[in-house]
């Protein structure tokens, strides 16, 4: 199957690209764009070598894709929950068939490993899974409680905004661009995206399969360009906004939405910690802090940057710790075997490199890696742990967004909490600890949306019936579970009103039917009744 995406310059003396050009050409179809719109060359961190030649999308050209979205919604909010499922319960059944060129594709557009590139196979699948079985049942009219008891009829119905745009990012190219936008589908809305430029060939892959699983064209738009030009576009002009990405971009998206009175949602940065506490299995919490600090480079906005230990068992854990990162491997192969992948590109590289250089300046000791890796990749880091850390350097608060980690030491769970929460940030957090009653009693101390016992972050990320957002200045809104999905609607009440009107009656005096709504209020809360 690799070998239909990926044309091996060994094979194949033309291939320059690594999707092959008939692909390509596909996937640019899919973009509304010009006929005589400007071209970029999508690159991969692995190589430094071109991907993919895809169009750019103009102001004119998000206004021409709202205008399609908008006249397909109509026709797809009419549509039946039950055909909706079967769309995207096919496209789940397409992304677990598909799996191995998709994981091509993110390893070349992200950089990341292997079965780092396979969590975001197993997300969509179980996104596409749980809304299409779900969704129903959340967006059903419900009866609740009416003004009368049994006079009045109240129910909450669920209509779709309209065109949802979504502006995703570059770090989980598949997820991030397709799982919001499976809800949002099955709400009966249409979608206007904008991926980031860095992750549209995989976003396009995903965009695929959804029309090969039978969503109607029209409903999902593709747009490309700048995030300062498209993605401000779409945000300018869509009907609900979800945005994912830095909490700088954040705060301008939105002021732009509350400008035009548009609901949205957005998950922004993270300067997330794991606790590991003095009963905690060292076996287990080591290799979890692994994967928490060092999955997709540190590229994911649930990963860690903090690693907060209890001073009992601080030197045990450390030397532990620092063992199993040295044994981690790194490569670009796409292939399992690796442990950690490269960065996206030279930005982000550059800042990694600045957030050590500065805090080894001011008396931070690496424990481990601290190197660009040139040799295996032009953005290759090594995993990198620090210690001595203070708020004087820029990666005490700031977000590095790669692979490197701080060590902080504390007397006791106060102190762990105290410094878990001393962050602007509140997106994700683990506590590791023997004892479960105790971990989710510090869980609820902790500011942050999604709080993992034992776990790194995946088992509350891939609880897909709960909900997971950010706290603070990570955000506003949730993905998954419920709120996923009823943010893309507009509650509507309708209530129906038999008999006697919500006024006096039979002739009764203002006064009287006061007294007699006082005595009812009274019968109703002694009965127990909302």
């Amino acid at each position: 199957m690799t070998s239909e995406i990926i044309a091996d310059p060994e094979l194949d003396p033309t291939a320059t690209y690594a999707v092959d050009p008939a692909r390509a050409r596909r996937y640019a179809g899919r973009v509304v764009a010009s006929p005589t719109a400007q071209t970029f060359t999508r690159t991969s961190p692995l190589t430094g070598g071109p991907i993919a030649a895809l169009p750019l999308s103009g102001e004119g050209d998000v206004r021409r894709a709202v205008a399609g979205a908008r006249a397909a919604q109509a026709r797809w909010a009419a549509t039946s929950f039950d055909e909706r499922r079967r769309v995207l319960l096919r496209f789940h059944d397409l992304v677990l068939s598909h799996q191995v060129e998709l994981l091509d594709l993110v390893q070349i557009e992200s950089g990341k490993v292997r079965k780092q590139a396979f969590e975001e196979v197993l997300d969509t699948a179980l996104a596409a899974r749980y809304y299409g079985r779900t969704a129903e049942s959340h967006l059903r009219p419900r009866k609740v409680a009416g003004a009368y008891p049994l006079l009045t009829q109240t129910r909450v119905h669920h209509r779709p905004k309209g065109v949802v745009g979504i502006v995703s990012p570059w770090n989980y190219p598949l997820s991030l661009a397709i799982t919001d936008a499976l809800p949002a589908l099955m709400a009966g809305n249409a979608v206007v995206l904008r991926p980031d430029q860095q992750g549209s060939v995989t976003a396009l892959a995903g965009v695929e399969l959804l029309h090969e699983a039978g969503l109607p064209e029209g409903v999902l738009q593709v747009v490309l360009g700048p995030g300062s030009e498209t993605g401000q576009a779409v945000v300018d002009s869509t009907d609900y906004v979800c945005y994912t990405g830095s909490t700088a971009t954040g705060r301008r998206v939105a002021q732009s939405a509350a400008s035009r009175l548009v609901s949205f949602s957005m998950e922004l940065g993270g300067k997330n910690s794991v606790y590991i506490a003095d009963d905690a299995d060292l076996d287990r919490a080591v290799e979890g802090a692994v994967r928490a600090c060092f999955s997709s480079a540190g590229q994911l906005c649930i990963s860690t940057e903090r690693v907060v230990v209890h001073e009992a068992i601080a030197d045990d854990f450390i030397a532990r710790f620092v063992a199993a990162v040295d044994a981690m491997t790194i490569g670009t192969a796409l292939e399992y075997g690796y442990d950690m992948g490269s960065l996206v590109n030279q930005a982000q590289l550059d800042t990694v490199t600045a957030h050590i250089e500065d805090a080894t300046a001011k008396g931070a000791k690496v424990l481990t890696g601290g190197r660009h890796r040139p040799d295996l990749g032009p953005y290759v880091f090594e995993p990198t742990v620090l210690e001595g850390v203070t708020s004087a350097m820029t990666c005490r608060d700031e977000e590095t967004f790669g692979p490197l980690v701080s060590i902080y030491r504390v007397a006791d769970d106060a102190a762990a909490i105290a410094l878990v929460n001393d962050t602007e940030y509140g997106l994700n957090s683990s506590v590791w600890t023997r004892d479960i009653a105790r971990g989710r009693r510090l869980a609820a101390r902790i500011e942050t949306g999604t709080v993992n016992v034992n776990e790194a972050y995946a088992a509350a990320w891939a609880s897909m019936g709960a909900p997971m957002g950010g706290m603070k200045d990570s955000g506003m809104g949730r993905r998954h579970g419920a709120e996923g999905i009823l943010k893309y609607t507009e509650a509507q009440t309708v209530a129906v009103q038999h008999l006697v009107p919500i006024a006096p009656a039979f002739g009764m005096s203002d006064a009287l039917h006061a007294k007699v709504l006082t005595l009812g209020l009274r019968a109703m809360k002694t009965a127990g009744m909302r």
